[in-house]
């Protein structure tokens, strides 16, 4: 039987200092460039990281909102948002030039995230933003979303991703963070999530009900308290499952 290799892709460089403990366990990274967090100095430290260990490298921006982490809609824009956007995407790219490793993906985060999934025309204000990248990067999007919609009919390439960490709803939008079951917060249980998610194309939702979903990545966040101790677990099972 062949070996398959699943992607399991890690929010990184958001301030909460364990990205020596998770690369060596992820084979993609999203860095945060300044939008909701991030430095110069912390897209280096985890460009390097991704370099030592043989990490895909991923820009992760966001709506400009350090003080909510990127996680709270914002009324901006299109122009600022831009701007923002490109802002972000050169810090990260000065820095990724300087390290000499290769952007392989963008994945916006939090609240951009989610709102692209569903608002049409913020998604084209998204994809105006990153225009620069398209012939050269992947777009990370969820699953059946207005964002996979347009990049694909504008010839951006893209990735799908599920969340192996986080409970969805029936339409495939996430739980909030507001709820206490948003968060899916044991090894066990995520790799439970995957393996349906990957052998089955369904997720079981908040509700109960079995939804359909593919995915190419997935993501495990760097700021979940028990991120490390998923990953160690997933190292340990998966390749008892093929992957």
């Amino acid at each position: 039987m062949t070996k398959k290799v699943i992607d399991i892709n890690c929010d990184v460089g958001e301030g909460i200092g364990n990205e020596k403990d998770l690369f060596p366990m992820i084979s993609s990274c999203n860095i945060a460039c300044g939008g909701h967090a991030g430095s110069k100095e912390t897209i280096m430290q985890c460009l390097e990281l991704a370099k030592k260990y043989g990490v895909k490298v991923g820009a992760h921006p966001s709506y400009p909102d350090i003080e909510n982490f990127g996680r709270v809609s914002m009324s901006i824009s299109s122009d600022e948002l831009i701007k923002s956007i490109q802002t972000q995407m050169e810090l990260f790219e000065s820095v990724r030039e300087e390290i000499n490793i290769t952007l392989h993906h963008i994945k916006p985060h939090g609240a951009l995230y989610n709102d692209i999934a569903k608002d049409e025309h913020l998604a084209e204000t998204f994809l105006t933003a990153i225009a620069p990248y398209k012939h050269t990067a992947l777009l990370y999007v969820p699953f059946y979303s207005v964002i996979q919609k347009l990049a694909t009919k504008n010839g951006f390439k893209v990735l799908v991703e599920a969340f192996a960490d986080r409970n969805y709803n029936d339409d495939l939008s996430l739980v909030s963070r507001k709820e206490k079951n948003a968060l899916v917060t044991t090894g066990k249980e995520v790799l439970s999530h995957i393996l349906r998610m990957y052998n089955d194309k369904v997720v079981n939702t908040i509700n109960g009900n079995y939804v359909t979903i593919e995915a190419d990545t997935y993501c495990i966040h760097g700021d979940t308290p028990a991120a490390l101790q998923i990953l160690v677990y997933l190292s340990n099972e998966l390749p008892h499952h093929n992957l």
